[in-house]
């Protein structure tokens, strides 16, 4: 589903996204050089400065009403606690549009994403369009962002070419950046054409972790950080010392039910145990004989 365009409403600071028409496609603009960024205009409105992957810029406070949430208007606020964002399905903090109404909640970055996206530093050589819903996988298994590796379960930009895709947020990242926690510019490293560029061989510094998707590396020493790693200086985890949560491995999952499965099955035969012990202890009351449970067993009669 393509993104849609920003107009305001009326003379109220409220703003509705509307899909795209084949007279608005016409007045397509570009970034300045050396950036990437595009957009859609009417004829009448001269061309905002709009550079994506730079944070959109809105006043706090102003509404928008967002194509996939029209029932209510989304306010945008600075918050620090934790959310799970609507659209890309995935975390964030701080800046977010919100619905004062019920519990929706989008990314800024996610809301106003544009239609398309040309020359993007981690693609090229093919555009990306702008999709409600992420693309499927050929062998029916789970769809993963090239950035990141991580599943993409909601808003994403496709490639149309190719197979490629990418969060939203991951399309906010560049080929370098600077990270709050490293004194030197990192560069994404290349597609792998080796074992040793291979990223499931590097330790990330931030995460201590090996994994796949995109990796960064210092200019300067031999400092590694996953790009999902760098997602945090992008969504406002990272600004409000937020970890992201963990999903549970699938080994520990396994290892606690395993666990819990061992230990029923000696509560269960410990339990058993006890039962025949106290069947023995009422059946000799019966017959008069107090016996111990430590020796319930009857005893043998010798001749």
């Amino acid at each position: 589903m393509m993104m849609k365009s920003l107009r305001q409403v009326k003379k109220s600071k409220s703003y509705r996204l509307e899909k795209c028409s084949p007279e608005m496609e016409k007045h397509q603009f570009t970034a300045p050089s050396e950036q990437y960024s595009t957009g859609f205009v009417t004829k009448n409105s001269p061309p905002p400065a709009v550079e994506f992957p730079t944070s959109p810029q809105l006043i706090f406070g102003e509404e928008i009403v967002h194509f996939s949430h029209p029932q209510h208007p989304l306010s945008m606020v600075d918050l620090p606690d934790l959310f799970n964002c609507v659209g890309c399905k995935e975390y964030g903090s701080g800046k977010r549009f919100l619905c004062q109404k019920c519990e929706f909640q989008m990314h800024d970055f996610c809301a106003l994403a544009p239609p398309t996206l040309k020359a993007h530093p981690f693609h090229s050589q093919h555009s990306l369009f702008f999709h409600s819903k992420p693309g499927k996988s050929g062998m029916g298994g789970k769809v993963k962002c090239d950035v990141c590796g991580k599943p993409t379960k909601g808003f994403a930009f496709l490639c149309t070419a190719c197979a490629f895709q990418m969060h939203p947020c991951c399309a906010m990242l560049n080929t370098e950046i600077d990270f709050p926690s490293h004194p030197h510019t990192l560069k994404i490293l290349p597609t792998a054409s080796s074992a040793a560029l291979d990223p499931s061989s590097f330790v990330c510094a931030e995460c201590k972790k090996r994994r796949s998707g995109k990796v960064y590396r210092c200019t300067v020493c031999e400092y590694h950080l996953h790009a999902a790693c760098a997602k945090t200086k992008i969504n406002g985890l990272l600004a409000n010392g937020i970890r992201p949560p963990q999903k549970p491995s699938v080994l520990a999952a396994a290892a606690r039910v395993a666990s819990q499965v061992v230990i029923e099955f000696i509560g269960g035969l410990v339990e058993g145990i006890g039962e025949s012990v106290g069947d023995v202890l009422v059946q000799n009351i019966a017959k008069g004989n107090t016996v111990s449970p430590a020796n319930s067993s009857p005893k043998p009669r010798y001749r």
